[in-house]
C-alpha cells in the first residue's frame, strides 16, 4: 500500500519519519489552507496513493478533548468562506458559490479495525481564535470541537482526486484567549507520533 503523510510542519511528524520514513511518502505543506491545497494538487498530479493520511496539533473547543488527545475528524469546514450581512453571517453553501464543509475519503474503522479513536467535527481557519467573542459566535454558529488552519483544505485536495483519505489531530490547547503558557504541543506530537507509528505499523501487517 503505498501511503502519503500530509502535515504543515515537519516537527509534528518528525518521531514518524525517524522511524517509519523509508515505509511511506511524508509531504511538509506549510501552515494554512492555500499552500495545503497547492502542494497537494502538485504531489497528487505526479503520484497515486493507496491513502492519504493528515496529521497535525490542533486547538480543542471541546473541554472534554483535553490537550494531548488524539482525534479523528470526520468532518471539516471553512468557517470563515462565506459574507457578512451585519452581524448574520452566510456561508458560501447558502449564496449559491461552492461548498465549505468536506468529510473523509475513507474511516480509521475501514483502513485498520483494530484502533479508533474519538471522532470530532472540526472548523479550519485562517485566523486561530483568541479572543472570547469571535469564539462564542463560531461555536454558535457551527458548534466545532477542534480547530486547525490544514484540515479543509485536505480534504477538498483529496476529494477532487478521488483519494482515500483520513484526518488525525492531536490537541495542544483549548480555543480560548491566547495563552502559550497552557499548551502542550510536545505531549500532542508525542501521542500525535505514537499512535500514527502504531497506525502504519498495522496497516503494513494486514
Amino acid at each position: 500500500m503505498l501511503i502519503l503523510i500530509v502535515a504543515a510542519t515537519a516537527f509534528e511528524v518528525e518521531p514518524l519519519a525517524n522511524s517509519l520514513g523509508h515505509k511511506l511518502d511524508i509531504l511538509i505543506t506549510g501552515a494554512g489552507m492555500v499552500p495545503t491545497a497547492f502542494a497537494l494538487g502538485r504531489q497528487f498530479s505526479l503520484h497515486k496513493y493507496d491513502l492519504v493520511i493528515n496529521l497535525g496539533i490542533a486547538g480543542s473547543f471541546d473541554k472534554s478533548i483535553p490537550p494531548g488527545y488524539v482525534v479523528e475528524i470526520t468532518e471539516d469546514t471553512f468557517s470563515e468562506t462565506g459574507a457578512e450581512d451585519d452581524q448574520e453571517f452566510i456561508p458560501i453553501s447558502i449564496l449559491g458559490f461552492g461548498e465549505n464543509t468536506f468529510k473523509p475519503g475513507t474511516t480509521l474503522e475501514n483502513v485498520c479495525n483494530s484502533l479508533c479513536l474519538t471522532k470530532a467535527k472540526a472548523i479550519t481557519v485562517n485566523t486561530v481564535h483568541g479572543n472570547e467573542e469571535s469564539i462564542k459566535k463560531v461555536q454558535l454558529r457551527l458548534n466545532p470541537q477542534i480547530e486547525s488552519m490544514e484540515g479543509a483544505a485536505f480534504f477538498y485536495a483529496c476529494r477532487q482526486f478521488n483519494l482515500p483519505c483520513l484526518q488525525i489531530r492531536a490537541v495542544s490547547n483549548y480555543v480560548e484567549k491566547r495563552n502559550r503558557d497552557n499548551w502542550d504541543i510536545q505531549l500532542a506530537i508525542k501521542n500525535l507520533n505514537t499512535f500514527a507509528i502504531e497506525l502504519i505499523n498495522r496497516i503494513g501487517n494486514n
